[in-house]
């Protein structure tokens, strides 16, 4: 398990994306992700719902084919299952945080 009180190093995933997990629990995970001006998260699914909320910046974010428009502040929440992909804005970074339940096991380093 992480220590919670500490950020670990950014894991640079291409295409200007980056993350890193700031909570790392039993029963749900905390994950920091950095997108570059334009940077997309390509659409995928996973069995773990999911929320984004937006720290700064903002972009497209798509559920399945209902696209929402997020900004600082917003919070969006993805259920576990669904397909989903996030466009970020274009002109200005992007930070989200994500919460996961049940933990991302594929994140946790081995």
């Amino acid at each position: 398990m992480a220590n919670t009180l500490t950020k670990p190093e950014w894991e640079d995933l291409g295409g200007g994306i980056k993350r890193r997990i700031t909570a790392d629990g039993e029963k749900l995970m905390q994950v920091e992700v950095h997108f570059q001006p334009g940077a997309e998260g390509y659409e995928h699914s996973h069995p773990h719902e999911q929320t984004s909320y937006v720290v700064t910046g903002g972009g497209t974010y798509k559920i399945l084919d209902v696209a929402y428009e997020i900004r600082k502040g917003d919070m969006i929440l993805v259920p576990g299952g669904l397909r989903h992909g996030f466009l970020a804005m274009q002109g200005e970074e992007t930070l989200l945080l994500d919460t996961f339940s049940p933990p991302r096991e594929d994140f946790r380093k081995t």
